[in-house]
């Protein structure tokens, strides 16, 4: 019913830059937070950065200078831009759409359920 397309990922060399797109689809009614994460090989899925509709914005650490995330509300849709990058950040990224209220036609209304939805990950790899 809700899905999330993302776009972008790829190979680049270390100092390079790539920029990520997610849309969400399907019978939304409202998105609050929308957010990437990553998953390297052998490790725990991580937040790198979210931003809820009101434009409140997290980046984790690593990140921090490197990436910006940008979000378009009428769109449904997030990006990541990642300049300078290094060989860790090679991973999966996932988009995130947290606290989702979904509707039934014509969609007037939410149907008063939060859900939370996955993309299915784009790779990225940055070679040194």
């Amino acid at each position: 019913q809700v899905q999330l397309v993302e776009s972008g990922g790829g190979l680049v060399q270390a100092g390079g830059s790539l920029r990520l797109s997610c849309a969400a689809s399907g019978s939304i009614f409202s998105i609050n937070a929308m957010g990437w994460y990553r998953q390297a090989p052998g490790k725990q899925r991580e937040l790198v950065a979210d931003c809820t509709s009101g434009g409140i914005i997290n980046y984790a650490d690593s990140v921090k200078g490197r990436f910006t995330i940008s979000r378009d509300n009428a769109k449904k849709t997030v990006y990541l831009r990642m300049n300078s990058l290094k060989p860790e950040d090679t991973a999966v990224y996932y988009c995130n759409a947290d606290q989702v209220y979904t509707c039934q036609i014509p969609c007037d209304r939410p149907d008063g359920y939060l859900n939370n939805y996955w993309g299915q990950g784009t790779q990225v790899t940055v070679s040194s």
